[in-house]
């Protein structure tokens, strides 16, 4: 009998599951379910190129046709996975139900909501699909203030996308400083100083108190008393891992669906992926969900390994970029707060390394993908530097792999 491997999710996580099953070999039944028409695409561009209207649609497809054609796939789109018969070991959809061997959960997450008044609700957006970039675009092309509630990676993108299309931006922040859940606090510092040398209204330590509608515009009342009037507001203030299919069926939830370093839960036939997994991580020594755009790719192919009895891939270092008002950012590693920073000046906008106990463990790089590139060698490999080779621009960064 023909074994039937089963995905829920057709983002990222999910198509790389897929894909690496077949490039390794697996012929056996493949079934991928997604809530959306599309075939799985990057959401990057999301809240760039595509928003701006630079990019089609299909620009962001994960793999051209021809490709996805090929890999032999029973595509289920505009398919909600309803729940999961671990007993009989099936998913119920909407129109019926999916036998499986083994199950892969890449539900990913959803935007995490705010209460708005139904009188403005038609001017309020989110950022996570397609649908979600068409609407905020037409939006935007409209000119006027879009006022974002967030101070993200996907705010500050969305502010810096609506800043281009000549639309005046607020960005308002409850933290002390941008990004503060993944930047440290001089990454932080350059972001403010970014996007206020680029006309965004950033206001940190600040909330929303009320919202209301007054001659067609919606008026944002400010924890400071001030009213900011706006044409239309962003919520930008993360995501939600979607694990409702997965807690309705038993499994462990924390943050999160539950995995072990391969991917697989405590139900030995179910896998989780992306965005929604809480994956044990051999470097951190302990459970962590990631939300990025490497993280879905490699954990995709990392699960597909996993279900086939592969090898596991070693594990990669997480890695984060962004372009913002022509800058590109990029960090890599996740350091502690403990870390000694190093601020390398005079070879790129603004770079920083993190060492801990002599050992390198992070970088964030403006418009220095060197250092970047340079710095995943030395962690992989264990390479000792010291600090003032890091911060000495008169050294080639390149040097330091031969020390």
């Amino acid at each position: 009998m023909t074994e039937s491997i089963v995905i829920v999710g057709a983002g990222q996580a999910g198509g790389w599951v897929a894909k690496t099953l077949r490039d390794k070999g697996y012929g056996g039944a493949l079934t991928l379910i997604g809530d959306e028409p599309h075939r799985p695409y990057e959401r990057p561009p999301l809240s760039k190129a595509v928003l701006a209207g630079e990019a089609a649609d299909d620009s962001v497809h994960l793999f051209a046709h021809d490709v996805f054609d090929g890999l032999d796939i029973d595509f289920r789109p505009n398919q909600s996975a309803r729940s999961i018969d671990r007993e009989q070991k099936r998913v119920l959809l909407d129109d019926g139900a999916v036998p499986y061997d083994r199950l892969v959960l890449a539900t990913g997450g959803r935007p995490r909501l705010l209460p708005m008044p139904e009188a403005i609700a038609d001017r309020v957006h989110t950022l996570r699909d397609l649908a979600d970039a068409n609407a905020l675009r037409a939006t935007l092309q409209n000119g006027g203030h879009l006022t974002i509630i967030g101070g993200g990676w996907i705010g500050l993108e969305v502010a810096a996308t609506a800043r281009k299309l000549g639309c005046e931006v607020t960005v308002i922040e409850a933290a002390p400083r941008l990004c503060s859940r993944a930047a440290s606090e001089l990454l932080s510092a350059y972001l403010l100083e970014l996007h206020q040398a680029n006309g965004v209204d950033v206001r940190l330590e600040t909330s929303v108190t009320e919202l209301d509608e007054r001659d067609g515009r919606i008026v944002c009342t400010l924890s400071d008393g001030q009213r900011q009037e706006t044409d239309a507001l962003l919520i930008g203030i993360g995501i939600v891992p979607n694990v409702e299919l997965a807690d309705a069926a038993g499994l462990a939830i924390d943050n999160g669906i539950v995995v072990d370093a391969r991917g697989q839960t405590e139900d030995p036939s179910i896998f989780a992926v992306g965005d929604v997994a809480h994956r044990f991580s051999d470097l951190a020594g302990h459970h962590r969900r990631l939300e990025s755009w490497a993280n879905a790719q490699n954990e995709g192919i990392a699960v597909g390994h996993a279900l086939l009895g592969l090898g596991r891939p070693a594990e990669d270092i997480p890695w984060f970029w962004s372009d913002q008002h022509g800058t590109n950012i990029q960090i890599l590693g996740t350091p502690p707060d403990h870390a000694t920073t190093i601020v390398r000046d005079g070879d790129s906008d603004h770079t920083c390394f993190y060492l801990v106990d002599g050992a390198l463990v992070g970088v964030h790089a403006c418009n220095n993908p060197i250092a970047i590139r340079v710095a995943t060698r030395l962690i992989a490999r264990g390479i000792p530097v010291t600090a003032d080779q890091l911060a000495d621009p008169s050294i080639p960064l390149k040097s330091l792999l031969k020390s």
